[in-house]
């Protein structure tokens, strides 16, 4: 790997920044707010937050990144790929119980739902990560599918990735600040009181662990390296007659080009079409 201290660097980063993003939204669901609880409540609520920073933030943070990690260059792609599914799926997972949580918490509270951008936003990015999720699974684990179909797909499914993250990083600070103005009263959120503070670096938190996530996931020589095919592999073990076939070629296109005796005899041939060319016009 190119830049290995560099990749160390921005990994620490973005596993720091990551586990301070959850002590803060932790910090703050149980120190600003009223806790944790699953009865119908704001508390009920608070699980929303939680659980998007820590599974459909942090843990598809890292699911992006672990094919970059060159200390597992040495497992099959096969378990990198079962790996990969699992971070993902577990980010599934933990993203639904939190609509579920914030979906009972409207409903008995006889909030309205689906009114928001952040809940729009939020919503579609669920749907297409159910999506990504799928087509992933049934694409790349699934032995029956063909290799040309897993080649086309590839870059679509990287795209999508990286842009269902995005998408759950910018929902992730629509809602909060949604949070704030609804829910601090006295004194309000554009007086800018300690829970406002803290949740804005919060909001800066998340935002520099989805930088971090993409500029790991972007850079070309931190790209795990090809898996190389059987096919290749008895291609290069027959590359010497290969070689010397495709030298024997080249050396017959030599001789011809190099060759005084082949040129003087074509300069003859040219010259005596010429020479009829003119008698037969005369």
């Amino acid at each position: 790997m190119e830049n290995y201290t560099q990749f160390l660097f921005f990994l620490f980063m973005l596993l720091s920044v990551g586990f301070v993003a959850i002590v803060f939204v932790l910090r703050w669901v149980l120190f600003f707010k009223e806790g944790l609880a699953w009865d119908g409540g704001l508390a009920e609520f608070n699980w929303h937050p939680l659980l998007i920073v820590t599974g459909f933030i942090f843990i598809q943070g890292i699911a992006i990144v672990v094919f970059r990690l060159p200390w597992t260059w040495k497992c099959s792609k096969l378990m990198m790929k079962f790996i990969h599914a699992g971070l993902n799926t577990l980010a599934f997972i933990i993203a639904v119980i939190s609509m579920v949580a914030v979906f009972d918490f409207h409903n008995k509270q006889s909030i309205p739902n689906m009114y928001s951008l952040h809940s729009w936003v939020g919503l579609a990015a669920v749907i297409l990560y159910t999506l990504q999720l799928f087509l992933g699974l049934c694409i790349y684990l699934l032995p029956i599918t063909s290799a040309y179909l897993r080649a086309v797909f590839m870059p679509i499914h990287v795209y999508s990735g990286l842009f269902i993250f995005a998408t759950v990083i910018a929902s992730a600070l629509m809602g909060i600040t949604e949070k704030l103005i609804f829910g601090l009263k006295k004194p309000e959120y554009k007086h800018s009181p300690p829970e406002a503070t803290f949740v804005n670096v919060l909001g800066v938190l998340i935002m520099l662990f989805g930088a971090l996530t993409l500029w790991i996931a972007t850079r070309p020589s931190w790209k795990r390296p090809t898996d190389q095919a059987p096919g290749s592999r008895q291609s290069n073990g027959g590359g010497s007659n290969g070689a010397k076939q495709e030298l024997s070629l080249a050396g017959c296109g030599a001789t011809d080009v190099h060759n005084p005796e082949s040129s003087m005899e074509a300069r003859k041939r040219n010259w005596k079409l010429d020479e009829a060319g003119q008698r037969s016009t005369m």
